[in-house]
């Protein structure tokens, strides 16, 4: 038998090609993945495919999958390869290697085998700490939160013990592959009934607890973990299929929590446990020191529990605590709550960028973290509180403060994603019929390649039809 023939040069460009394509897709999945807006991954995954070669790449994102094209000549046949994202995690340490082996690529520092190793390693490679050092994280942070919002010490032990079954149980519901919907129901349940418990046991010690800071404190944590800043950032950037996806499950998401927390407060009416519907410690900060520590704690706890690098958790701790004391310093002279978070959110992505830069972290894990104080769990307890006693006023008020909540949540990611506006620079690009004005990168870096190998400021390709 011949000798199987050598492949030559025409022969090892389209293997090379697929491999490239093959490479940028898998970058792209951990960014989807980890909550990166679609602009920030067509633009990273176009960088990383012009710093190999591929000049000509294409990129379509849909929420669910990502599609890269490339066609050296409009008489070849383009080469297409697809990968669909199936786990949709916050993981905030792959996000960050990930971020630095982009940085290494497009700077020409690593080569396409060398950059395919490393990959295979960082989303083989397990974390640098143990899972129940992220439970713990998650507890602090329910408890900075009821601290935020005037809780006492025992308010604080509750509110940590139930987010510890709140992980637990979310944990156990993950691993046997049921939606994320049945995980926020029951974390709402476990919040509610923990609440239930104290109640219960106030009525006999008469300790004087507020348990709605309980209930309040573990609907903020259900909460941080739903990807609205990367709906509204497609939203803005032209990416609405993504953006309608995203939207859609962050509102499932939510309603599983309401549906949780309702169940609850309805089990404890049957049971005959008059949790409260609105009190001064639920309802207004009394001491502003206490409210910015409790915020700060509660962000750098969300950023340890999300795998954040530990040199980021101090930085992001201070950012949140000056965020939280500008809300509340302009909602004293009667400002409107969601202006106000706008404002703090605002101020949050004008320093996010710095503060990431310095860190060389992406801007998405400051930002993130740091307004996870600021998300509207009151408002949201306070109109599931009304609608659950049944009358039609009461009903009537419920939904204006559920309204209320949408609204803050959009405050936040708009307020956010227009101080990351300003705070990077920006380029308009004409390209073909278009002009597209290059927003803020959250994830990825500030600089992409060219075909002609000059820098060039970053920028989302078409948005996905």
């Amino acid at each position: 038998m011949d000798d199987p023939t050598p492949p030559t040069q025409e022969m090892q460009v389209p293997r090379r090609l697929a491999l490239t394509l093959d490479f940028c897709l898998r970058i792209g999945e951990v960014l989807l993945s980890s909550g990166a807006g679609a602009a920030d991954v067509t633009a990273t995954m176009l960088s990383v495919a012009r710093a190999l070669g591929a000049d000509g790449a294409e990129v379509d994102i849909t929420f669910t999958s990502l599609t890269m094209s490339h066609q050296a000549h409009v008489d070849e046949a383009p080469l297409i390869s697809t990968r669909h994202v199936v786990q949709r995690t916050i993981d905030y340490q792959d996000l960050t290697r990930v971020d630095h082996l982009v940085r290494d690529v497009v700077g020409g520092r690593l080569g396409l085998h060398a950059g395919r190793d490393e990959l295979r390693r960082i989303v083989s490679t397990g974390h640098d700490r143990p899972r129940w050092a992220v439970t713990a994280g998650w507890a602090t942070m329910a408890a900075g939160v009821a601290v935020s919002l005037g809780g006492d010490v025992v308010v604080a032990i509750l509110a940590a013990l139930a987010a510890v079954l709140i992980d637990r149980s979310q944990l156990r519901i993950a691993r046997r592959r049921l939606p994320v919907f049945y995980q926020q129901v029951a974390g709402g349940a476990v919040a509610t009934l923990v609440a239930v418990g104290a109640a219960l046991l106030d009525e006999r010690l008469d300790l004087g607890l507020d348990v709605s800071q309980v209930i309040t404190a573990n609907i903020v944590m259900l909460l941080a973990g739903i990807g609205f800043m990367g709906a509204l950032q497609d939203a803005l950037t032209g990416f609405y299929i993504t953006a309608g996806a995203r939207i859609t499950e962050a509102l499932l998401s939510t309603a599983g929590i309401i549906a949780g927390v309702s169940g609850g407060l309805s089990l404890a009416g049957a049971v005959g446990v008059d949790l409260p519907t609105v009190r001064a410690g639920a309802t207004g900060i009394q001491d502003v020191t206490v409210a910015v520590a409790g915020s700060a704690v509660a962000a750098g706890a969300f950023a340890f529990a999300s795998y954040s690098p530990l040199r980021a958790l101090v930085p992001v701790a201070l950012t949140a605590g000056v965020a939280m004391a500008i809300s509340l310093s302009l909602q004293d002279p009667g400002i409107a709550r969601a202006w106000a978070v706008a404002l703090a959110a605002f101020f949050v992505g004008l320093v996010g960028y710095a503060v990431a830069r310095r860190l060389k972290v992406p801007p998405l894990i400051v930002v993130v973290s740091a307004v996870v104080p600021m998300l509207p769990g009151i408002a949201i307890y306070r109109g599931l509180s009304l609608l659950s006693e049944g009358s039609s006023r009461n009903t009537s008020y419920g939904l204006v403060h559920l309204i209320g909540a949408a609204s803050v949540a959009l405050a936040i990611a708009a307020g956010v994603i227009l101080g990351e506006y300003l705070a990077q620079p920006l380029a308009r690009e004409a390209r073909r019929v278009e002009t597209r004005l290059a927003g803020p990168r959250l994830v990825g870096p500030a600089q992409r390649l060219t075909a002609r190998g000059r820098g060039r400021r970053g920028r989302g390709d078409r948005p996905a039809a």
